[in-house]
């Protein structure tokens, strides 16, 4: 029996899983390897530690094949020393593939589909049944990444110091003051346009319970991410059906804290996609791209 080992490498932790068939031997997690995030020499170190764990679980040495998924697989070198590490750890076969690769193959197992993420960043991802893909949206958070945590703590900010002019009511300047430990508009103001700055991100929940609470503000941008969101799956919904003939509905998937953490978007991305398309199937449970990098590395390993 092979024993396989899967890698999701997302923006802001990495998870592994050993298994020996159905049978999970291990589990680890440990700190970004997205080399844009914390550095390579960070990401290099998350990597190795997290390694070192699991296997320590699992009690192995060494696996028959291993898939890793990780966000900005495309730059340059990122596939070169994450396979250099994995063979170093005794992997027989690897291939390292984008976070956006396991994540599909987690919900349709190499089948066509619609994927919507929304976590740190949102990127739509749809497959049609030759293997090609259709996107939109996911351009980076200074262009793109419309319904993702950083757009929501941004926007929420943004539309929050637009209240603020209008002498409109909104909780968020506080919050985001409370958290940011800042003391005056100057200086939030002044620490939200550094360089590298804050992380956006990091302000959804604060947004999601303000939202939940009834302000306009932080209500009206969750709206806006459920929106957008549903705008994307439709418009790679229609690239599917246009440029692959594809007939009848597409399944749509999902992942990602903002859909699945924040009731609000997740209700109205239902209600949005279910008036414009009826009969699409919509998963109901968020999926697990770690389980899309075990089923890939299982596949290689039988290759």
């Amino acid at each position: 029996m092979n024993v396989v080992l899967g890698i999701d490498g997302g923006g802001t932790r990495t998870r592994a899983s050993i298994v020996a068939g159905e049978r999970v031997l291990a589990h680890a997690e440990s700190g970004s390897i997205k080399r844009l995030r914390v550095g390579a020499a960070a990401a290099e170190a998350n990597l190795r530690a997290l390694l070192k764990d699991v296997y320590a679980q699992a009690g192995v040495s060494g696996v028959s094949a291993a898939s890793c998924g990780v966000a900005s697989c495309s730059l340059p070198g990122t596939v070169e020393w994450i396979t250099a590490v994995l063979e170093e750890f005794g992997a027989e076969r690897a291939e390292v593939v984008g976070d956006e690769v396991i994540a599909l193959d987690a919900a349709f197992r190499g089948g066509p589909g619609i994927l919507q993420i929304a976590g740190t960043g949102s990127n739509t991802i749809g497959r049609a049944p030759d293997g090609s893909r259709e996107c939109a949206g996911g351009y980076s958070s200074r262009l793109g990444d419309e319904g993702s945590g950083h757009w929501i703590g941004l926007h929420s900010l943004r539309r929050a110091l637009n209240a603020f002019d209008r002498e409109e009511p909104t909780r968020v300047l506080k919050k985001v003051g409370e958290i940011w430990g800042t003391h005056s508009l100057e200086d939030l103001v002044s620490l939200g346009d550094s360089t590298p700055g804050p992380d956006f991100a990091a302000l959804a929940p604060a947004i999601n319970e303000l939202a939940e609470a009834g302000d306009a503000v932080a209500l009206g941008v969750l709206r806006q991410a459920a929106a957008d969101l549903v705008e994307f799956v439709l418009l790679v919904r229609d690239k599917l059906r246009r440029k692959h003939g594809i007939e009848g509905e597409v399944p749509v998937a999902w992942t990602g804290g903002v859909v699945e953490k924040m009731a609000i978007v997740r209700g109205a991305f239902f209600a949005g996609l279910k008036a414009a398309a009826p009969a699409m199937p919509i998963g109901t449970e968020s999926v697990v791209s770690l389980e899309g990098a075990l089923w890939r590395a299982k596949r290689l390993a039988e290759a």
